[in-house]
């Protein structure tokens, strides 16, 4: 039995204290901070975790410095706060990086401005990062000599972070440890509606992958759906104050050119921040910010050429960037909070902040907005709403994030280094490969030495440009249901974001990780994945 037959067999048998109906940002960190209090969680996703607004971020975590310009200090001193722990917590997973902001002629705001609101948000941020530096023209063109200097006239450098694995994995990261606290966890159920009975909710799924249906019983419904909130709340016949507006945002992924290990920030010719920042060995530039009517969003030709054109102003390259240079796309909804009484305005000036609406007579709780960002905040105040609606949480107060001690990870490198990686993975920079493990795996990179200990030939490669090793796809195989190919390329991992498509479909490794992760259905999986592709998916 798999991990996620085991996971549906427990949801089937297990009266639940909570229900948690979507496995985005919110959905994971409530299931990691609800578990880890003493309750009896379950959590159900109608298709992969993070599949949807959680993949399709900038992979930032920060504290919303363009935030300021709307005096939203609250908000930014919360996001701080929240990054600054993320930041302390996960010290491999999240990490500090510098940001360029590039001032072009003719722009919003001045230098002096700019430099000030910088060093505003530094000490909003208690100083955690290093402090700004204001820069003149020439010591821009010096650090980034791609900067066109015929529209850069100076930069402010100032720092915040970012998730080097990606949102995706940082979201399963939460996800891995709610299973592991005791959390009955499944992806690709789909919650098709839910009813009042007696003192319980009783909510009917559907297991996508083979169409069986079956319900599940808790004492709290958790609606953690994202920009489907609205949706599952009128499944349930649930009323609510707050609701959803939509934002689009798309970023495009191009080849690397010649600029530092910084996040070039400028504003777009709208007016809007724009990011051109690194994702692995790749570029990922924008992003967007368009008024969207459903979460159902996708890239139109109007968002590549906005992208691409202000990409072209920004940076002096040898030919203007083209839509045949775009190696992978990434779209999503941001779904934005906002209350009944709100006015109709400019949906650009609603405020990011989320809101979590409960129902405390029917014991359901509605997560509306959030962000990677804030992921903290709103695990703790999902536990502090479910206290108060009387359900005992015996260990509520646990710590239920952060990365294993420092003394843990001592002791994996010292193992690391007694099996002699260099003589099993010759020419590897072993130091940072073992630094990546623990970054994606954390503890469960012990599993990954001992795997290769005992096989070394597991530690090769299997797929072109990537630098994924047999071992690693067999442990995502044992620990970290991935049901579809598009799961392991765009999500456990970034390969299909980093690997040009037609490469990767004719790459002979990919028959071999559709083996180690499908077994019998290794064919099947990987005709989905080619015929998804084909229809232009990628699912």
């Amino acid at each position: 039995m798999n991990l996620r037959e085991s996971n549906l067999q427990a949801l089937r048998q297990r009266d639940l204290d909570l229900l948690i109906v979507g496995g985005g940002i919110n959905g994971a960190v409530c299931a990691a901070a609800l578990t880890a209090a003493g309750a009896r969680v379950g959590l159900v996703e109608r298709d992969d975790f993070a599949a949807a607004t959680s993949s399709n971020s900038s992979n930032l975590i920060w504290g919303g410095i363009k935030y300021l310009e709307g005096a939203e200090l609250l908000l930014v001193d919360k996001l701080c706060r929240s990054r600054n722990r993320l930041l302390r917590a996960y010290p491999s997973r999240v990490r500090e990086i510098r940001f360029l902001a590039a001032l072009v002629r003719e722009g919003r705001l001045p230098a002096p401005l700019l430099y000030l609101g910088t060093l505003l948000y530094w000490f909003i941020g208690r100083c955690a990062t290093r402090a700004p530096r204001y820069l003149s023209a020439s010591q821009l063109y010096r650090d980034e000599p791609l900067l066109d200097r015929s529209q850069v006239v100076a930069g402010v450098e100032y720092s915040d972070c970012f998730l080097p694995e990606g949102d995706a994995r940082f979201v399963f990261g939460f996800i891995r440890t709610a299973l592991d606290q005791g959390c009955s966890a499944a992806n690709y159920v789909e919650a098709l509606g839910a009813r009042r009975q007696g003192q319980d909710w009783i909510t009917r799924v559907r297991d996508r992958v083979d169409g069986s249906e079956f319900t599940l019983r808790s004492r709290v419904l958790i609606n953690a759906c994202g920009p489907w909130a609205d949706a599952q709340n009128a499944l349930c016949g649930a009323i609510t104050r707050y609701h959803h507006r939509f934002s689009k945002g798309v970023h495009l992924v191009l080849d690397r050119a010649a600029l530092s290990e910084r996040v070039l920030t400028f504003f777009a010719s709208d007016g809007r921040l724009f990011f051109v920042m690194p994702l692995g060995s790749k570029l990922c530039v924008g992003t967007t910010d368009t008024r969207q009517e459903s979460p159902e969003a996708e890239v139109s030709d109007d968002d590549r050429h906005f992208i691409l054109q202000n990409v072209n102003r920004l940076l002096r390259l040898p030919r203007p960037l083209q839509p045949a240079d775009i190696l992978a796309e990434r779209c999503g909804v941001r779904p934005l909070a906002v209350s009944d009484g709100a006015q109709r305005g400019d949906w650009m000036k609603l405020s990011r902040k989320h809101v979590i609406e409960v129902d405390r007579e029917r014991r359901l709780l509605s997560l509306f907005g959030g962000k990677l960002s804030d992921c903290l905040n709103i695990g703790n105040e999902a536990v502090r709403a479910v206290a108060e609606l009387g359900m005992a949480l015996p260990r509520e107060g646990c710590a239920w994030y952060g990365e294993p001690t420092a003394e843990v990870k001592a002791r994996y490198l010292q193992q690391a280094a007694a099996m002699g990686l260099d003589r099993l993975i010759p020419g590897a920079a072993v130091d940072a490969l073992c630094e990546r493990w623990w970054r994606r795996y954390g503890s469960d990179a012990f599993e990954l030495l001992a795997q290769i200990a005992d096989q070394p030939g597991q530690a090769q490669p299997l797929l072109g440009g990537s630098d994924y090793l047999r071992a690693e796809v067999a442990l995502m195989a044992r620990r970290e249901m991935v049901i579809r190919l598009d799961d392991f390329l765009r999500r456990r991992t970034l390969i299909s974001q980093q690997v040009p498509q037609r490469q990767l479909l004719r790459d002979p490794g990919l028959v071999e990780v559709c083996e180690i992760l499908f077994g019998a259905r290794a064919t099947e999986r990987l005709q989905q994945y080619r015929q998804a592709c084909a229809e232009g998916s990628g699912a």
